[in-house]
């Protein structure tokens, strides 16, 4: 098996790939560059004249294997999609893709602390080099903002019961004394979902996951041609919210705001009406895929956001 397959196995590579339309000589974005697998397909269908910017704040991804004059690499969170792409010169873009949440990798190294399978650190840092621990939200804030954390992210009722109880277990230092110490609210048989909930809670406050979210596909929206497809796989409800909202109107609360004559204000549409999902065949092949959505919105003309920009 390659670096890139072990790194990270890439869920829906064909149909997310294939949803971009890609124009040999288009310019493309992998927001999301993980182990490389989708760069790669891109690269593939790719002429001499065309471009891949690749965007990841990991600094442990393998974007050195990557040897092509056709692809750049930008070590920073896809929330600064537009920022970067202004220092490339490069004014708008043919399609954006974005596979979310968590990489193999990530999730099968101990010391990163993403996984309920191995008893590591409490980190959860999508970019390992800096900024907020998971240990340092379960140690330092305080009840009400765990509780909060806990009902919004992970969308468990129980928010205030699982603060409580880690007030009263401070210090916690690794993801097996945070389990032990909350394993008495998991429902027999139902371990895993709960304690999948409360890592997923965490580690989206750690990482500020929804509000770079919200960053990059209004950044999307404004970058893409006529005609460009944005294309975003998600794992939760909460990010696949976000994403059919903003697809559908422009706006991540889902209600469509038009203009005088009725025309949306929004600066994409749907490709298809419903989600697209994992074959029978990939899930049972890649457990993870199981709860992956695909959707797609295409820029078109006579389409407008809010400001006014086509």
């Amino acid at each position: 098996m390659n670096t890139t397959m072990s790194y990270h196995v890439p869920v829906l590579l064909n149909e997310s790939v294939d949803a971009l339309a890609i124009k040999p000589d288009g310019v493309y974005v992998d927001a999301t560059f993980g182990g490389g697998g989708h760069s790669r397909e891109i690269l593939s269908r790719l002429g001499q004249g065309g471009r891949l910017f690749a965007f990841d704040q990991d600094s442990e991804v393998p974007a050195g294997e990557i040897d092509d004059p056709r692809f750049t690499f930008v070590g920073e969170n896809f929330r600064y999609l537009s920022r970067y792409l202004r220092f490339y010169r490069v004014e708008a873009v043919d399609g954006i893709l974005a596979d979310l949440g968590v990489s193999s990798h990530q999730f099968d190294t101990a010391g990163r602390g993403f996984s309920i399978r191995y008893d590591g650190p409490l980190d959860m840092r999508m970019n390992p080099s800096g900024g907020l621990t998971a240990a340092q939200v379960v140690n330092e804030y305080e009840a009400e903002e765990l509780a909060d954390l806990f009902y919004r992210y992970g969308e468990l009722r129980q928010g205030r019961a699982l603060a409580r109880q880690i007030l009263k277990r401070r210090p916690i230092a690794t993801t097996g004394e945070l389990m032990a110490a909350l394993e008495g609210f998991a429902a027999p048989g139902r371990e895993n979902k709960f304690f999948a909930q409360v890592f997923q809670a965490l580690r989206i406050a750690v990482n500020d996951e929804l509000g770079a979210l919200e960053d990059f596909l209004t950044q999307s929206g404004e970058v893409l041609r006529e005609g460009g497809r944005l294309s975003v796989i998600s794992y939760h409800s909460l990010e696949d919210r976000l994403v059919k909202n903003f697809i559908r109107s422009g706006r991540f609360s889902g209600e469509v705001e038009k203009d005088f004559y009725g025309n949306p204000l929004r600066p994409l549409q749907p490709v298809e009406r419903k989600a697209i999902v994992p074959s029978e065949r990939e899930m049972a092949e890649n457990s993870r895929a199981r709860s992956a959505r695909l959707r797609v919105g295409e820029k078109v003309a006579g389409q407008h956001d809010k400001n006014g920009k086509r």
